[in-house]
């Protein structure tokens, strides 16, 4: 195969979505080496089986637990939940599970489902043992979270006929199947939701070494000539997240390509991160805007979350669930119920001094809601 990519790598055909919003995703094999688009190339790079996965030893024998007795049963395993910030793997561990019980696998997403309708019309196209993967399915919708709970548990749905007094409930029986579900805020979920996943698994942030073996994988598929102190500093940059390590491995890739001799070095991967704005610590622009506008703007803080989005051009949700999470993991924000507060890595990582008086933040309890006024 050209360009420069394996080819191990099959183009499937296009799979056009159903009228319900979901596809399925069994065949999905793209070829890296068709289009540009990242999401293309993320999908190709994925892990096809449990043995393949790196990092998250726990989760990854655990669910290796649950898949081998169910194939040795003969039977569905029970539904599993994935939880855990973007990018660790929740897609590409479903995917897996359809891969490793041999099943096919119906991908939708709980945006796509807002009426109890969309549900009835996934569930009844169903067959047996096929797995139904819900991405973001916290922000599924109460009818029809309502109706997924019976469809889990009793594998059946109640299809209401007619309206007002003579509206009548039949019920529909639906072939045993798993749902594997994915969300970044596990805690939005209902209890009678959450309780009908038999194994909850949580994704944590990779480290350094396990990032490496990702990218040493992932230049092997790309057909990248790559040298381990490179792969061992663009694995320092990436935020302990795959995406980002195999995003910033394609942009070292199309700098030495178009600048280098082709090799992803050392010198390739310092010129490549600088240019697109990835610090030492892998702070990016938004990180770094974030952290200036808090110290120089506001003093260190407190800050309300939506002054400190207004300031530095951005929705108020994208500081809370891309910049802050990492800011906060690597000590240089403290949520406080009064604000946000910079502590004094932030002003050592920007080279300033705190101004005299500025707070000192206390070690609080990480709460989610404080300090959202502004």
């Amino acid at each position: 195969m050209s360009d420069g990519f394996s080819s191990e790598i099959r183009v499937a055909e296009d799979d056009p979505r159903e009228g319900d919003g979901s596809y399925d995703a069994t065949a999905r094999i793209v070829d890296a080496g068709s289009t540009d688009d990242d999401g293309v190339v993320e999908a190709a790079l994925r892990p096809r089986r449990l043995a393949d996965f790196p990092g998250q030893p726990k989760v990854r024998d655990q669910l290796g637990l649950v898949l081998e007795a169910a194939r040795r049963r003969g039977s569905p395993p029970d539904h599993v939940l994935l939880s855990g910030p973007p990018g660790l793997g929740k897609t590409t561990l479903a995917m897996i599970v359809a891969a490793e019980l041999e099943q096919p696998i119906r991908v939708t997403s709980g945006p796509a489902i807002q009426h109890a309708g969309d549900l009835a019309s996934v569930l009844s196209s169903l067959t047996e043992g096929e797995v139904l993967f819900f991405d973001e399915i916290h922000r599924m919708s109460r009818p029809a979270e309502e109706m997924l709970y019976l469809a889990m548990e009793d594998f059946r749905v109640d299809v209401i006929v007619g309206k007002g007094p003579g509206a009548t409930a039949i019920p529909l029986e639906l072939p045993p199947f798993t749902v594997v579900g994915a969300t970044t805020r596990a805690g939005l979920l209902p209890a009678p939701l959450r309780d009908r996943f038999g194994f909850t698994g949580h994704l944590d942030f990779y480290d350094d070494a396990d990032l490496e073996k990702i990218l040493a994988r992932s230049a092997g598929l790309l057909e990248v000539e790559s040298d381990g102190d490179a792969l061992a500093e663009i694995a320092r940059r990436s935020r302990g997240t795959p995406r980002v390590a195999n995003r910033l491995l394609r942009r070292v890739r199309d700098w030495a390509q178009v600048h280098g001799t082709g090799r992803v070095g050392l010198d390739a991967a310092h010129r490549a991160l600088a240019l697109f704005d990835v610090d030492e610590i892998g702070l990016d622009r938004l990180d770094r805007a974030v952290l200036d506008a808090l110290c120089r703007r506001f003093g260190g803080g407190p800050v309300g979350l939506s002054t400190l989005a207004v300031s530095v051009g951005e929705e108020t949700d994208t500081v809370e669930t891309v910049a802050e999470p990492y800011l906060v993991r690597q000590g240089y924000i403290v949520r406080s119920p009064r604000g946000r507060l910079a502590t004094p890595a932030a002003w050592q990582h920007l080279d300033l001094s705190p101004p005299a008086g500025a707070q000192t933040p206390l070690p609080l309890p990480d709460d989610p809601e404080a300090g959202r006024l502004g």
